[in-house]
Order: structure tokens, then sequence, then C-alpha cells
């Protein structure tokens, strides 16, 4: 089993190196990197490349740990006592499977994403250092232990919110997927958008490039808001010639799908202003 990227995900080699490490090492893979650079869709086109199902659970700042092996209803249970119902007599009606069960309890093999790990508590990733390391864990309400059938491939991801503890990291495989440079750029726009015409595709990086790198940028945009910017592009049917930046502003045409908070284009409108003020 091993992953070499997709025809729909392109991957640097030293991600591959990472996938590929983690499989045969047996750990969880943990891949950070800004938001928007792919860590989520890596598991799926792991999952896609290697043939195999994906579970997917998604993380929350209310999520515990708990909730990925199981969740004993006991409110259920009581009220389906009093109601006389027969139910009651078997405590595994109440016992609600989670993300983590599902992927021991499987027929076969499964890759298994924990996606955000970093929104939870802090106490969170340490809750389930056994867990994953053991691949079991016991249900108390009935006494019996699950193992895992087949060990999961676990890919687990961070936007660097915050620090994970130590005891984690060291039964981790890390990867952080750095930002494109413009050549691997390229590569991905043309999985998306194969027919896009060159003229179009040079104009709307450079300044792509030159947008991300403003110094004093609250939020750079990522990978997922340039596809989305030049698919208005696109959808616009505009050529490398209308891609001129507003004088006024110096914000690129359809700027919305770039930057996300009015701090940003606030700062693109004083940069335009004090250009003007030094002529």
């Amino acid at each position: 089993m091993r992953f070499a990227g997709t025809d729909a995900y392109i991957a640097t080699d030293d991600l591959t190196v990472a996938v590929n490490a983690a499989v045969a090492l047996e750990r969880p893979l943990l891949v950070k990197g800004e938001p928007g650079t792919g860590k989520t869709e890596l598991a799926r086109q792991v999952a896609r490349a290697l043939g195999l199902p994906m579970i997917e659970w998604n993380i929350k700042s209310t999520t515990k740990a708990q909730q990925g092996l199981y969740e004993y209803d006991a409110v259920s249970r009581l009220r389906d006592s009093q109601l006389g119902d027969e139910r009651v007599h078997d405590v595994k009606n109440y016992i609600r499977k989670g993300k983590l069960w599902q992927a021991f309890d499987a027929e076969g093999k499964v890759v298994l994403l924990i996606d955000e790990i970093d929104k939870a508590d802090i106490e969170f990733p340490n809750d389930l250092l056994q867990e994953l390391d053991r691949m079991e864990f016991h249900v108390y309400e009935t006494g019996e232990t699950i193992r895992a059938k087949h060990r999961p491939v676990v890919i687990i991801t961070s936007n660097n919110e915050k620090e994970l503890p130590d005891a984690f990291l060291r039964r981790c495989f890390f990867h952080y997927i750095r930002f494109p440079d413009e050549v691997t750029m390229r590569r991905i726009v043309e999985v998306h958008f194969p027919n896009v015409k060159e003229s179009l595709l040079t104009t709307a990086l450079t300044q792509f490039y030159e947008l991300r790198e403003t110094p004093g940028l609250k939020k750079k945009p990522s990978t997922s808001e340039v596809l989305d910017w030049l698919k208005l592009l696109l959808a616009e049917d505009l050529g490398h010639e209308d891609l001129k930046r507003d004088a006024r502003t110096m914000l690129p045409r359809l700027h919305g799908a770039l930057l996300k908070n009015e701090q940003d284009v606030a700062l693109f409108e004083r940069l335009a202003f004090m250009d003007r003020a030094r002529r």
C-alpha cells in the first residue's frame, strides 16, 4: 500500500514520503499547515488512492475524546424503564458507537480522519493516547474490550491553533504542509482548471503571490481561496488584461474571494493612499 498522489490531488515528494512512512510505521500521521492547504482533502485522497473506506471525525471545541469511543445514553434507558420497554434489559441498546469504534470494528482496513484536533480542549489528545497506541479500549457498561480488527490508517489534522502535548506528538509521524510555491500551485490549478489560458494564469498567480506577501496581512489567502478566485475569473470570462488592480484601492478584481476581513481590505486602501501621496 503506497500513496503517490492522485489525478485530483498534487502531492509533493516530502508529503508522499510522510504518508507512506506513517502507513509503514502504523502510526498516526499528524498533518499541520495553514487553513486551506488541503489537509482534510489529503485524507480523502489517501483513502481513494489506497482503495480504502474513510471514516471522518470532525472535531469541535465541545468534542470530548470519549465521544470517539462510544456514548452511553442513560437518559433514554431511564425513560424506557419508566415506560416498561423490554429494551432496557440489554445495555447495548443504549450504547452508540463512536468513530474510533467504527474504525476498529470495520471488516477491512479503513482511513480514519481526526480533523482539526487543535479545536478541542488541550486534554483531548492525551485522552486518546492509549486508544491510538494500543488500538483498543474498554466499554465499562458491558465489560467488553474493543480491539481493532485491522489497524486503521489514522490521519490527524491541525491548524496550529494550539500546541499539542509532547506525549501525543511522540506517537505520531509529523508533516507540515508548506504553502505551495508557484510551480506547484500551477500544477494544482491545472488539475482543477485544465483549460485555463496561460496568460490569465500567469497574471493571476503573480497578483496572488504579491498579495500574499504584503506585510501586515491579518489572513493570507490560501490555496482553496486562489482556486475560488480563478473559478470566478473564468466564470466572468475575464482575460489577463482585465486583471489590472484598482488604482484607487490597489485591490485585485473580485478580491472578496481572496481577502476575508475588513482590516486587510483597509490595509490595501491605505497602501494605495500612501502611494498617491508620494507622487
